[in-house]
């Protein structure tokens, strides 16, 4: 299964993802990006949402259906 992975833990906090595609992408309490929906995974907007990230954090990550606890956020 594949899922959004954002590594809030070097996000700047710009906004384009959340800004581009509200669907996929919110922000957290401390105001850095973070997955919302990993549903439409093919959406043209999500990958447009990803390639505009000027520090390139976010990307796609195969799970085995078990969440491995870590400082990346994934949905």
């Amino acid at each position: 299964m594949k899922k959004i992975k954002v590594l809030t833990e070097n996000c700047i906090g710009c906004g384009a993802c959340v800004g581009i595609d509200p669907e996929h992408f919110t922000f957290n309490d401390e105001g850095y990006s973070i997955p919302k929906s990993n549903e439409n995974l093919d959406s043209e907007t999500l990958m447009n949402a990803i390639e505009s990230c000027p520090v390139g954090i976010i990307s796609f990550e195969e799970v085995n259906g078990e969440e491995k606890e870590n400082d990346e956020e994934t949905v």
